[in-house]
């Protein structure tokens, strides 16, 4: 994903008829969970660990180096390197829910990148204390710090940073260009420090183990809190409810136990279907039966015709 962004930030920056960009994710719970720990979990040598750094540099400065204004609208959670992502941005607009943070440690992952975008946007004392408590703030804390520009209610997240997006966009193009290509000159000695920084701290860290096991341990515990969600959902579903499986990567709905109620609906058809059995009976009509006696009731009358005729014939000749 990382990949993907940073080509499609690349191809708005040179694309002339784009003048402002809007970062938004998916739904309303999350703009960005951040750092795929599985993803991290699987690097293993130091040619593995210097591609990965790679990628999140080139990740960091495609956004850095946008000439054009860009709006991060966030609809839901933005941790860990989506918080930084979300802070290189140039204007933020989120709601109460919104939260945001520096959640690392919690999984044994040191934090260098965040630190430093932290230490310039909110101070050195604040950022201490969300890095090491590894604590999220929420939407209010984030727009009093200064991280959330404008805190509007969450179905108007989208329309607010619209709007935002539309002011920038009318700004001359060349003075935006020039003014952001300033703002990065003036932090550029830092990002590369951070960036050089996170190589070497990172390395060490992760030769200890500790990270990994800290990350073995986290999904561990989340695996048995959705196994137990998933168990608490089947048994407070009413019967033919549907119960989505805990599974994210495989979404299925699974119905719950067939309910009592369920037999007579299958017998439905079986009703239905008798109510046309006495069809044929109305077929087999009484009147076929009697329409050949008519017939042959019709038969003497003929024979007894021709007899009269002879009798009159036998008079005239015995004339």
């Amino acid at each position: 994903m990382r990949i993907e962004i940073a080509d499609a930030l690349k191809a708005c920056n040179a694309d002339p008829k784009v003048r402002a960009v809007i970062l938004t994710g998916t739904g309303d719970r999350a703009w960005s969970a951040g750092q795929d720990l599985a993803e991290t979990m699987q690097i293993k040598g130091a040619e593995e660990g210097e591609a990965w750094a790679k990628q999140w540099i080139d990740f960091y400065n495609a956004l850095r180096h946008m000439d054009k204004a860009v709006v991060a609208a966030l609809n839901g959670v933005a941790a860990g390197s989506a918080y930084q992502y979300a802070m290189l941005c140039d204007v933020r607009v989120g709601h109460t829910g919104s939260r945001m943070g520096q959640p690392e440690i919690n999984s044994g992952i040191t934090s260098v990148t965040g630190p430093w975008i932290m230490y310039d946007r909110i101070g050195r004392s604040r950022a201490i204390e969300l890095t090491l408590r590894g604590r999220m703030m929420g939407g209010d804390e984030a727009h009093e710090v200064g991280l959330i520009h404008y805190l509007v209610p969450q179905k108007d997240v989208m329309a607010k940073a619209m709007e935002v997006a539309k002011v920038l966009a009318s700004k001359a193009p060349l003075a935006m260009k020039l003014t952001k290509q300033r703002f990065r000159e003036m932090t550029e000695e830092g990002f590369w420090d951070s960036m050089n920084a996170n190589r070497r701290i990172n390395a060490e860290n992760y030769a200890s183990g500790e990270p990994q096991e800290a990350m073995r341990e986290f999904f561990e515990e989340r695996a048995r809190r959705k196994a137990e969600a998933g168990k608490a959902s089947k048994k407070a579903a009413p019967a033919g409810a549907q119960v989505w499986t805990v599974d994210r990567a495989n979404r299925k709905a699974a119905k719950a136990k067939p309910a009592k109620k369920a037999a007579p609906k299958k017998a439905a058809p079986k009703k239905a279907g008798a109510k046309k059995k006495p069809a044929p009976k109305k077929k087999a009509a009484p009147k076929k039966k009697t329409a050949p006696k008519k017939k042959t009731a019709r038969k003497p009358a003929r024979r007894a015709a021709p007899k009269r005729k002879a009798g009159r014939g036998k008079a005239k000749r015995r004339r």
